[in-house]
């Protein structure tokens, strides 16, 4: 049976994954926020410098500052993540180690930004 294939049907699904672009424009687009929040968040952290904890708790519960803080932080575990897989992609030959370790980043990439939006939540409702 395999005699009457062409040579374009024995590679047809062999070849890009077709998210190449989009992966890109992720990378990008989290890039770009990235340099946005990061001045936003740095300005905003040397405003804070020589206060106190109470004013700086009261600085982030603000609901601009707190949506800002979960924007900053969700981009940052978003560009990481995608950061890492293309070093991973490029880097690792072992399949199954490559896929392992490309789990293993997504996990810590989720958990760490469930983490920080959940504090961030915390100290903007005042539960903190």
């Amino acid at each position: 049976m395999t005699r009457f294939r062409t040579p374009l049907k024995n590679v047809r699904g062999l070849g890009a994954a077709k998210t190449g672009t989009e992966h890109f424009v992720n990378q990008r687009l989290t890039a770009t926020a990235l340099v946005v929040l990061s001045i936003w968040f740095l300005v905003f952290v040397v405003g804070l410098m020589g206060d106190d904890h109470a004013t700086a708790m009261a600085a982030v519960a603000k609901p601009w500052n707190a949506i800002l803080v979960v924007g900053f932080l969700v981009a940052m575990f978003w560009h990481a993540q995608i950061g890492l897989q293309v070093v991973l992609e490029d880097y690792i030959h072992n399949s199954l180690l490559a896929v392992a370790l490309q789990t293993t980043v997504k996990f810590i990439a989720v958990l760490g930004a469930i983490v920080s939006v959940f504090a961030v939540v915390r100290i903007a409702l005042g539960a903190a």
